[in-house]
């Protein structure tokens, strides 16, 4: 490989008359449980969380749909800058692609309709919709908003959502920039609001044993860890540069609100709804993607924070596209106890070497953890003699009410979600997202963390952040 340059329904009301007669006839009054007015489950009006959905695309109406299976929760307004449209990812994986229509009157007609449904009426008319967020935070008193935005406005809307006092649920990664993952984080931080990264998978099981694994020794102190992926999953540009040509944008697509932040270009359907991330004006590549994801457990696990070093190899260059084969090699220093680890991205069916006492005919496979004493690929021990005679890890971790759950509860008061961007996830998208600086270099890249600098090139320190477009600022 070489080095390379890569870049609710109201509650019904007490008549004042009726409330004051029925004191003077009571000589008594008992209180009555809340599930027998209401049914089991049932939440009060006036102690629901308010919910709104900022980019209601194809994730963003799942998530939402979700959301509004609790009964805590109650979604209050949807935002997106596409009205209406068909061109947005399936919320049914197994239907492909580009099959479904989304937006903000989708989103609405679809929040609408499952409210009407759980209370037994032919229709409901509750959520409001909106094309700029801007808009919604101002006239929405709500307690919390999910963003499902493209990456490079996570941040924006994150930020105004958190200076208002809104607990945040964004999708992965937290941001588009290195410095835009610092300082959200610090505002979460100063704003004690509740939030949680869209990667979901934080909240299995399997990611509670590899911890348990890890925290018993099962493998001795970690100091390699190797994560394999294959290409990316979406569809590539169709070219390697800008599109010359300038179809018209749209009916419904509000084009200067989609790019936000980002630099203007002229509207092509290779940038919007599907095709952003491979851009480096838009999105965040393969690692941005699926970084947060697949490290999120070895992060935690391991203990990891910011790493000291970062070195990509790249075989592709090119100025507008991100590459699709690449490797990232990461070092962290050592934490308490626990020794230094160096952990590779490999990407484009690179596979890792071979792990010690992998059975003959048996592929590696999964993201791989080499201790001094043993061996965890995936959630297993290798080989399977000592994962028979090992067994599960005792399990001293607390299980996850589930993902979405984690953060209903984080904002009704409880213990911060797995995946809270303060304890867990703006470090790791940070980490990722500095993997991109050293493809887009070409050079090794060694970071102060605490003084948020790459100390051996001046100018990469420029790629932490850009100028946004103007009118816009985090």
């Amino acid at each position: 490989m070489k080095n390379s340059q890569c870049r609710i329904p109201h509650a019904s009301k007490l008549s004042r008359r009726r409330f004051l007669g029925g004191i003077a006839a009571a000589t008594a009054f008992s209180v009555v449980s809340r599930h027998v007015l209401g049914g089991e489950g049932h939440v009060a009006p006036s102690e629901k969380t308010t919910l709104a959905g900022i980019g209601v695309g194809g994730q963003g109406i799942q998530n939402m749909l979700r959301f509004a299976d609790f009964p805590e929760i109650q979604i209050a307004a949807v935002c997106d800058v596409q009205r209406e449209g068909n061109r947005y990812m399936s919320w049914n994986w197994s239907q492909g692609k580009d099959q479904r229509l989304a937006g903000r009157e989708p989103a609405r007609r679809a929040i609408d309709a499952k409210y009407a449904k759980q209370k037994d009426r032919g229709k409901y008319q509750g959520c409001n919709s909106y094309a700029d967020y801007r808009e919604l935070l101002d006239k929405e008193d709500v307690d919390a908003v999910m963003v499902a935005t493209p990456d490079f406005s996570h941040a924006v809307i994150t930020m105004a959502a958190i200076k208002k006092g809104k607990h945040v649920y964004c999708e992965k990664p937290l941001t588009y920039s290195v410095y835009e993952a610092r300082q959200v984080t610090e505002a979460a931080r100063k704003a004690k609001v509740a939030t949680q990264l869209g990667n979901q998978g934080q909240a299995e099981n399997t990611a509670r044993m590899i911890q348990e694994y890890i925290l018993d020794g099962a493998i001795g102190p970690v100091h390699e860890v190797y994560v394999p992926w294959g290409r990316g999953f979406w569809d590539p540009p169709p070219g390697p540069g800008r599109p010359q040509e300038t179809p018209p944008v749209p009916d419904g697509l509000d084009w200067d609100l989609w790019l936000g932040p980002a630099p203007a270009r002229p509207y092509h359907p290779c940038y919007e709804p599907w095709r952003w991330r491979d851009w480096w004006d838009f999105g965040t590549g393969q690692i941005g993607d699926l970084g947060c994801h697949k490290l999120s457990t070895i992060f935690k696990a391991l203990k990891l924070g910011s790493p000291t070093k970062i070195e990509a190899e790249c075989d592709a260059v090119n100025p507008e596209i991100y590459p699709r084969v690449f490797n990232i090699h990461f070092e962290f220093p050592a934490r308490g106890d626990m020794p230094p680890v160096k952990l590779h991205w490999l990407s484009g069916g690179a596979q890792p070497p071979r792990p010690k006492g992998l059975e003959e005919g048996r592929r590696p496979s999964g993201d791989i953890m080499i201790g001094e004493s043993g061996v965890l690929m995936g959630h297993r021990l290798v080989p399977e003699t000592r994962m028979r005679e090992y067994g599960q890890p005792p399990e001293v971790l607390a299980r996850s009410p589930g993902h979405d759950k984690e953060f209903v509860d984080a904002c009704r008061g409880g213990e911060p979600a797995g995946s809270d961007f303060v304890a867990h996830s703006g470090l790791l998208t940070e980490a990722c997202l500095l993997g991109n600086i050293a493809l887009r270099t070409g050079k090794t890249l060694e970071w102060d963390g605490t003084n948020f600098k790459i100390t051996n090139d001046e100018e990469a320190n420029a790629l932490l952040h850009r100028e946004y477009r103007e009118g816009w600022t985090l």
